[in-house]
């Protein structure tokens, strides 16, 4: 008897279950766009190089191409659909608009998700590349521009948008933190 190759699995995505029969070759990008109509998470290189299919994986950042979708089973899934609470954007979501974090947009969604992630990790302590001092005395370090930028450098954006991407993840960090607006951060 052959084994099947194929299975039915259960996505529990933005909050809600989804069972769908899916490959097992199935990647969770393809299962999310073709399958399940999300269409905001893009497609670009389908080889984990660019960052725009990135989604939340249990919090943390995913590239959704190199990711089975039998293997997210189970898993909470947000995608760039998730992130706002109804017509209400999300800070970050906010930040991108204001600081005219896009051009042509189709890179927004994996960097919104990207910068949700990085603020997560930067308030946790975790440290980038290029903190200085990575001891965990130290506490965790400035989220500087340099920070954000190696932070955020698995999302590529063809447009050129990175100061204001910087800039809006800088805001965005600052209101999480519950400070001002400012872009101090991203100068």
């Amino acid at each position: 008897m052959t084994p099947s190759t194929s299975s039915a699995i259960t996505l529990n995505i933005n909050g809600e279950k989804y069972t769908l029969p899916v490959d097992h070759r199935t990647t969770l990008l393809d299962a999310l766009r073709e399958r399940l109509d999300l269409t905001g998470t893009k497609k670009g290189c389908d080889q984990g190089q660019c960052g725009a299919c990135t989604v939340l994986v249990d919090g943390r950042r995913a590239v959704s191409c190199l990711q089975l979708a039998v293997a997210a089973e189970g898993r909470e899934i947000t995608t760039i659909e998730g992130v706002a609470d109804g017509e209400r954007l999300h800070p970050v979501q906010q930040a991108f608009l204001d600081l005219d974090g896009y051009q042509c947009g189709y890179c927004t969604p994996g960097q919104i998700c990207s910068a949700l992630a990085v603020i997560e990790e930067h308030a946790a302590g975790w440290p980038s590349a290029v903190t200085a001092d990575v001891r965990p005395e130290a506490g965790a370090a400035e989220l500087t521009a340099e920070e954000i930028r190696e932070r955020m450098s698995g999302n590529l954006c063809r447009c050129g948008a990175y100061v204001s991407i910087v800039e809006a993840v800088a805001r965005a960090a600052e209101a999480a933190r519950g400070g001002s607006a400012g872009t101090e951060a991203a100068a």
